[in-house]
Protein backbone atom coordinates (compact mmCIF):
# COMPACT_ATOMS: atom_id res chain seq x y z
CA UNK A 1 0.00 0.00 0.00
CA UNK A 2 1.23 3.50 -0.84
CA UNK A 3 0.74 6.26 1.74
CA UNK A 4 1.06 10.03 1.37
CA UNK A 5 2.30 12.84 3.60
CA UNK A 6 1.69 16.46 2.62
CA UNK A 7 3.03 19.56 4.32
CA UNK A 8 2.49 23.22 3.49
CA UNK A 9 4.38 26.12 5.05
CA UNK A 10 4.77 29.79 4.20
CA UNK A 11 7.79 31.75 5.41
CA UNK A 12 8.35 35.54 5.35
CA UNK A 13 11.47 35.11 3.22
CA UNK A 14 12.31 35.58 -0.43
CA UNK A 15 12.21 32.53 -2.67
CA UNK A 16 15.95 32.84 -3.30
CA UNK A 17 16.75 32.63 0.44
CA UNK A 18 14.53 29.62 0.99
CA UNK A 19 15.82 27.95 -2.15
CA UNK A 20 19.45 28.33 -1.07
CA UNK A 21 18.66 26.90 2.37
CA UNK A 22 16.78 23.90 0.98
CA UNK A 23 19.40 23.26 -1.72
CA UNK A 24 22.03 22.76 0.98
CA UNK A 25 21.78 19.09 1.94
CA UNK A 26 23.74 19.87 5.11
CA UNK A 27 20.66 21.65 6.48
CA UNK A 28 18.87 18.30 6.77
CA UNK A 29 20.85 17.52 9.91
CA UNK A 30 19.71 20.74 11.60
CA UNK A 31 16.06 20.11 10.73
CA UNK A 32 15.85 16.45 11.81
CA UNK A 33 14.97 15.42 15.39
CA UNK A 34 18.19 14.73 17.34
CA UNK A 35 17.09 11.30 18.59
CA UNK A 36 17.24 10.00 15.00
CA UNK A 37 21.02 10.50 15.08
CA UNK A 38 20.75 11.61 11.44
CA UNK A 39 24.02 12.18 9.65
CA UNK A 40 25.00 12.78 6.06
CA UNK A 41 27.74 10.39 4.99
CA UNK A 42 28.30 11.90 1.53
CA UNK A 43 31.05 14.53 1.69
CA UNK A 44 29.72 18.09 1.79
CA UNK A 45 29.03 20.27 -0.08
CA UNK A 46 26.88 18.15 -2.36
CA UNK A 47 26.25 19.45 -5.86
CA UNK A 48 22.50 19.26 -6.24
CA UNK A 49 21.61 18.03 -9.71
CA UNK A 50 19.65 15.20 -11.33
CA UNK A 51 21.43 11.96 -10.53
CA UNK A 52 23.15 13.26 -7.36
CA UNK A 53 23.36 10.53 -4.72
CA UNK A 54 23.19 11.36 -1.02
CA UNK A 55 23.92 8.77 1.66
CA UNK A 56 22.61 9.18 5.21
CA UNK A 57 22.64 7.21 8.43
CA UNK A 58 19.80 7.40 10.90
CA UNK A 59 18.30 5.48 13.78
CA UNK A 60 14.64 4.44 13.80
CA UNK A 61 13.23 2.52 16.76
CA UNK A 62 16.75 1.82 17.97
CA UNK A 63 17.90 0.31 14.66
CA UNK A 64 20.66 2.06 12.66
CA UNK A 65 19.88 2.37 8.93
CA UNK A 66 21.78 3.35 5.85
CA UNK A 67 19.65 5.45 3.52
CA UNK A 68 20.68 6.30 -0.03
CA UNK A 69 18.64 8.79 -2.05
CA UNK A 70 18.92 10.13 -5.55
CA UNK A 71 17.93 13.60 -6.69
CA UNK A 72 15.77 12.62 -9.65
CA UNK A 73 14.44 16.11 -10.45
CA UNK A 74 16.30 19.37 -9.87
CA UNK A 75 14.66 22.68 -10.84
CA UNK A 76 16.44 25.29 -8.68
CA UNK A 77 14.08 27.62 -6.86
CA UNK A 78 11.03 25.71 -8.12
CA UNK A 79 11.16 22.07 -7.06
CA UNK A 80 13.22 18.99 -6.55
CA UNK A 81 12.53 15.33 -5.96
CA UNK A 82 14.52 12.86 -3.93
CA UNK A 83 13.80 9.17 -4.09
CA UNK A 84 15.10 6.32 -2.02
CA UNK A 85 17.52 3.94 -3.72
CA UNK A 86 18.31 1.97 -0.55
CA UNK A 87 16.78 2.33 2.88
CA UNK A 88 14.06 1.41 5.34
CA UNK A 89 11.09 1.94 3.00
CA UNK A 90 9.84 -0.12 0.08
CA UNK A 91 9.15 3.25 -1.62
CA UNK A 92 10.12 6.83 -0.77
CA UNK A 93 9.42 9.60 -3.30
CA UNK A 94 9.63 13.13 -1.85
CA UNK A 95 8.76 16.17 -3.94
CA UNK A 96 9.67 19.63 -2.58
CA UNK A 97 7.94 22.59 -4.27
CA UNK A 98 8.60 26.31 -3.78
CA UNK A 99 6.55 29.29 -4.90
CA UNK A 100 6.54 33.04 -4.33
CA UNK A 101 3.65 34.40 -2.31
CA UNK A 102 4.27 38.16 -2.39
CA UNK A 103 7.25 38.79 -0.09
CA UNK A 104 6.98 35.27 1.29
CA UNK A 105 7.79 31.77 0.06
CA UNK A 106 5.52 28.76 0.20
CA UNK A 107 7.09 25.34 0.70
CA UNK A 108 4.96 22.32 -0.16
CA UNK A 109 6.14 18.76 0.32
CA UNK A 110 4.51 15.59 -0.90
CA UNK A 111 5.91 12.22 0.11
CA UNK A 112 4.66 8.93 -1.29
CA UNK A 113 5.95 6.00 0.69
CA UNK A 114 5.36 2.31 1.22
CA UNK A 115 6.54 -0.03 3.93
CA UNK A 116 8.30 -3.32 3.25
CA UNK A 117 6.52 -6.62 3.80
CA UNK A 118 3.07 -5.42 2.76
CA UNK A 119 0.39 -6.45 3.79
CA UNK A 120 1.91 -7.45 7.15
CA UNK A 121 3.42 -3.97 7.54
CA UNK A 122 -0.08 -2.45 7.60
CA UNK A 123 -0.24 -3.54 11.23
CA UNK A 124 2.70 -1.29 12.19
CA UNK A 125 1.90 1.55 9.81
CA UNK A 126 0.09 3.64 12.49
CA UNK A 127 3.31 3.67 14.57
CA UNK A 128 5.46 4.51 11.56
CA UNK A 129 3.05 7.25 10.46
CA UNK A 130 3.04 8.77 13.92
CA UNK A 131 6.85 8.93 13.83
CA UNK A 132 6.90 10.38 10.29
CA UNK A 133 4.33 13.03 11.23
CA UNK A 134 6.46 13.95 14.23
CA UNK A 135 9.59 14.20 12.05
CA UNK A 136 7.84 16.47 9.54
CA UNK A 137 6.30 18.59 12.31
CA UNK A 138 9.77 19.02 13.82
CA UNK A 139 11.21 19.92 10.44
CA UNK A 140 8.48 22.50 9.78
CA UNK A 141 9.10 24.12 13.17
CA UNK A 142 12.91 24.13 12.74
CA UNK A 143 12.75 25.62 9.25
CA UNK A 144 10.36 28.30 10.54
CA UNK A 145 12.76 29.04 13.43
CA UNK A 146 15.80 29.18 11.14
CA UNK A 147 14.19 31.10 8.28
CA UNK A 148 11.25 32.80 9.96
CA UNK A 149 11.81 36.48 10.51
CA UNK A 150 14.56 37.88 8.24
CA UNK A 151 15.17 40.88 10.58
Amino acid sequence: MIYTIETDQTLPRLLEDVGLFCANAGNLETSTPPELRFSIETPLPIEMRPGALIEYRLTLYGVRFRWLTEISVWEPGRRFVDRQILGPFALWHHEHRFSEEGDATRIQDTVHYALPLDPVSRLVHPLVRKQLDRIFDYRTARVAALLGDPD
